[in-house]
């Protein structure tokens, strides 16, 4: 990131707006990607952030990066991987038990994976930053984006920022909505896309089954958010809650105690490899709480979508599509929700003692999260909107059957998590084994599969990509919807804006074959397969 004040900086200070070549907004690991992507590429870039730092979930929580296969995403996303892990060597040695369980660099503490980030910003001059800063339009004329205003969050101050091509890395997909892309929220019905897994659906997860109240139909429910959280079992770095959280109520959680009389607390005991959880809450708290070890006497937390009283479901209603009072409502009530389930489960006299003590290993640190009272700062948007673009990823697309996964001649970067929704309903009367729309993990039936660069071009808008909130189904979103798998398509988006002002042409028109041997100079895989 540049030093002192940029040219673009001091115009806009000045109440000028100054056209530069690339803005994207989020700063998210997809929106990272894309800026040091296209300003390795000489491009000048401007990263607008609406949270006082970057990262997106990956610094706000997220301490594992979640892939099943290390060989199919490289370029950018290997390099903070490298970085994470030369932190832990340099810090502690090779050897070292935290050096361990940084897995390589794919576990990382919160605040070490945003100074990795901010360090490979640094390295790329081009760069400017800005923090603290929402949308507040966006100005399109003709079909094409042409400039954005964006409001200080502290201040108030409002600026106007033109580009020739945008990027929208955000995982709400607010750019392109505010620039009038067409876009979907909700599930597909089973019947449009032909998906077996798509619209309402009760599925086992574990027998591979779909259950009784499965109908298809599309709706407009999104899966469940939560806030992913970072705990130490530190003592000494314990920020110990002391009392509940505001707005606290124990009838949100009443449904453990079923779960735990039903036996659904209890998990199976298979362990893949680089899941990384930890087999000692196995039969105790994985149904409530996912723990996964990380350096520091650390560990990533995730809340479980596997009992039947999980809470969240929901809860998200209006948040996409809501103005700023309605966003942090929400944003402030799942706050509550998530340390209420940790205040619940820590505290409650009815919880059994070994759950009780167990969860009482963890506890916010006191080093993480240090300006928000050690609570992550970004909340868990696992979908919001799904651009409408060239081309939509479906089921089909991810999906082989024993087979390779279908071939895209515009492939440029390779998705390979499994199909992997939270619930959408919370429980419904006659719900014995799974919440609504969970489908957990479906890795038997999922192949790692080429991901087209249409997925990432509006049907109409020009002047714009989105790597992060793209062209899929609902279904293949919960398989793409993984960070690594954003940073790819993020440097994706980032070489295609460089070619697009490169050609003159609009982003849609940029050259495949060109776009792809870029890519792969970079280090990236764009292929599952040879072909």
């Amino acid at each position: 990131m540049r030093s002192g004040l940029s040219l673009i900086t001091f115009a806009l200070l000045c109440g000028q707006s100054l056209a530069q070549d690339i803005v994207i907004y989020g700063g998210t690991p997809g929106g990272i990607a894309s800026a040091i992507s296209a300003a390795r590429l000489g491009r000048e870039v401007t990263l607008v952030e609406y949270h006082d730092h970057i990262g997106g979930m990956t610094t706000s929580g997220l301490g594992k990066s979640d892939i099943e296969n290390r060989a199919m995403i490289g370029g950018i996303f290997k390099e903070f991987v490298a970085g994470v892990r030369e932190h832990y060597v340099t810090k502690y040695g090779p050897e070292h038990e935290h050096t361990k369980l940084c897995q390589d660099g794919y576990y990382a503490e919160p605040h070490v994976a945003e100074k990795v980030f901010e360090a490979m910003i640094a390295k790329v001059p081009k760069i400017t930053v800005w923090k603290g800063w929402r949308l507040k339009s966006a100005h399109t004329v003709e079909n094409k984006l042409r400039d954005i205003t964006v409001l200080n969050r502290r201040n108030g101050d409002e600026k106007r920022l033109e580009a020739k091509i945008f990027v929208d890395a955000t995982y709400e997909g607010d750019l392109y909505a505010a620039a009038g892309a067409k876009f979907r929220l909700g599930r597909e019905s089973r019947e449009e896309f032909d998906e077996p897994h798509a619209g309402v659906v009760y599925f086992d997860y574990q027998a591979h089954e779909f259950l009784p109240g499965t109908t298809g139909k599309g709706d407009d429910a999104l899966p469940a958010y939560t806030y992913r959280l970072c705990l130490t079992k530190d003592p000494a770095n314990a920020a110990r809650m002391t009392e509940p959280p505001p707005g606290y109520d124990r009838r949100d959680y009443l449904g453990y105690f079923d779960d735990l009389k039903e036996g659904r607390l209890a998990g199976p005991k298979v362990f893949k490899p680089g899941r990384g959880y930890n087999p000692k809450h196995f039969d105790t708290l994985v149904r409530a709480l996912s723990v996964a070890d990380i350096p520091n006497n650390k560990c990533d937390v995730n809340i479980n979508p596997r009992p039947l009283g999980f809470p969240f479901p929901e809860e998200n209603r209006g948040y996409i599509e809501g103005d700023e009072t309605t966003r942090e409502r929400i944003r402030q009530r799942h706050r509550s929700l998530v340390l209420g389930l940790l205040w619940f489960l820590q505290n409650d006299p009815e919880v059994p003692e070994a759950h009780r003590a167990l969860a009482n290993e963890m506890h916010p640190p006191k080093d993480e999260f240090t300006d928000n009272a050690h609570f992550p700062w970004q909340l868990y948007v696992r979908e919001g909107r799904r651009l409408i673009g060239e081309y939509t990823l479906t089921q089909h697309d991810i999906t082989g059957k024993g087979q390779q996964p279908k071939h895209h001649a515009d492939s440029i970067a390779v998705g390979e998590f499994p199909i992997d929704s939270f619930p959408c309903r919370k429980r419904q009367p006659g719900d014995t084994l799974v919440l609504e729309g969970y489908l957990g993990m479906l890795d038997y039936i999922t192949r790692p599969y080429e991901i087209p660069y249409r997925i990432m071009i509006p049907e109409k808008i020009d002047g714009l990509i989105v790597p992060v909130a793209a062209s899929t189904t609902h279904v293949a979103f919960s398989s793409i919807r993984m960070e690594p798998t954003w940073m790819a398509l993020g440097q994706a988006a980032g070489a295609a804006a460089h070619l697009a002002i490169q050609n003159e042409v609009e982003p849609r028109q940029v050259p495949t074959e060109a776009l792809q041997n870029l890519l792969l100079k970079q280090g990236q895989v764009i292929r599952h397969a040879k072909h």
